[in-house]
């Protein structure tokens, strides 16, 4: 909870400093490394080591940063994490900061987890719904969990609205077990 807490300060703070034109670049630059840092073992070494100094990974960093055209905000951002040891906040900031971008935008994410992939028109149709319901834009990403049974999982923040066999089938056995 702190760290998420420290993450969305982080976020907040490059987002307030990035002006308009360069919120998708930095967006883009934040997600690409906190998925680099998410799947590479050798970055997460190299960032987490004490054998290399702030100057060898603030070099890989800015490196990595100019490949992905991000905004030199964002290298600042990253100096300020390799200085506080706080480089593995980095996917979560992205996450706070995809939020922030996307409220500025008046849009709103929701994911959807399904047991079986839903086809093009229940797709467009669920995100015509969601577009009614919030009365905002929506971003709707599709996910498959076969251990869900049948039903729909909706998140959107942080509320879950499931209506899933699986989330059922818990509470009956919760309620079972109960009164045992």
């Amino acid at each position: 909870m702190i760290q998420s807490s420290v993450a969305r300060r982080y976020a907040k703070a490059l987002f307030e400093t990035v002006d308009p034109p360069s919120i998708d670049p930095a967006l883009t630059g934040l997600t690409s490394l906190g998925e680099a840092l998410s799947q590479s073992t050798h970055l997460r070494h190299v960032l987490a080591s004490p054998a290399f100094s702030e100057e060898d990974k603030l070099a890989i960093l800015s490196t990595l940063v100019g490949r992905l055209g991000a905004p030199r905000a964002v290298t600042g951002l990253l100096a300020q994490l390799v200085r506080k040891n706080r480089i593995s906040l980095l996917p979560q900031i992205a996450a706070a900061f995809a939020a922030l971008a996307d409220e500025a935008k008046g849009s709103r994410r929701v994911e959807v987890a399904t047991a079986k992939p839903l086809s093009s028109a229940e797709q467009r149709e669920l995100r015509s719904r969601l577009r009614e319901l919030l009365r905002h834009d929506v971003l709707v990403s599709f996910e498959t969990d076969a251990a869900l049974l049948s039903g729909l999982q909706v998140r959107i923040g942080s509320t879950v609205f499931d209506s899933t066999v699986r989330s059922r089938l818990t509470a009956m056995q919760a309620l079972l077990t109960k009164e045992s």
